[in-house]
């Protein structure tokens, strides 16, 4: 049997890239306009690093929201730290790339979502553009820790996830 080709981790690297990228642009520039990230991450991940208390309230995974305030946003290769509010407590947050489980940006309709499967199988990946509503569409599941600035815009749709297992041959 010859060698394959790890379509699924070359996309999830490439995914984890364009997450890193729009972090830096933020770090750099600001979060412009009416961009807001909630990003989803597996607070039980080995190099995750958020204060007990967030992680007994949060054992499996935890959402934040990047929009009004954040502070001290530092962006890595392997992962990112930022100081988030939570309930006028300023806390900081290491988030490893590979621990986030999904990261949507409402403002324009965007969405990622890793998905791990229980088998030795690559992780699937969920991309979402408003041009795919023809495919399988799944709703962001989304848990908001800082409800001060989690409330909806009126009028804005939730964003919708796509899944790329319709682009699979079976």
């Amino acid at each position: 049997m010859g060698r394959n080709i790890d379509y699924g981790n070359l996309m999830h690297d490439a995914m984890r890239g364009l997450i890193r990228k729009v972090l830096q642009d933020v770090a750099d520039n600001g979060l412009p306009g009416a961009h807001h990230f909630f990003i989803t991450f597996d607070t039980s991940h080995p190099d995750a690093e958020l204060a007990d208390w967030l992680s007994d309230r949060y054992p499996g995974e935890m959402t934040v929201v990047m929009q009004h305030w954040y502070d001290k946003l530092e962006v890595t290769d392997d992962g990112f730290s930022i100081t988030l509010n939570f309930g006028d407590a300023p806390e900081p947050l290491y988030i490893p790339y590979d621990a986030i489980k999904t990261f949507v940006d409402p403002s324009v309709e965007f969405g990622l979502r890793f998905e791990s499967q229980d088998t030795t199988d690559s992780d699937d990946l969920v991309v979402k553009t408003p041009e795919q509503d023809k495919h399988e569409v799944v709703p962001a599941p989304v848990a908001h820790t800082d409800h001060t600035d989690a409330k909806k815009t009126p009028g804005k749709k939730d964003a919708d996830v796509v899944s790329l297992d319709s682009f699979r041959k079976h």
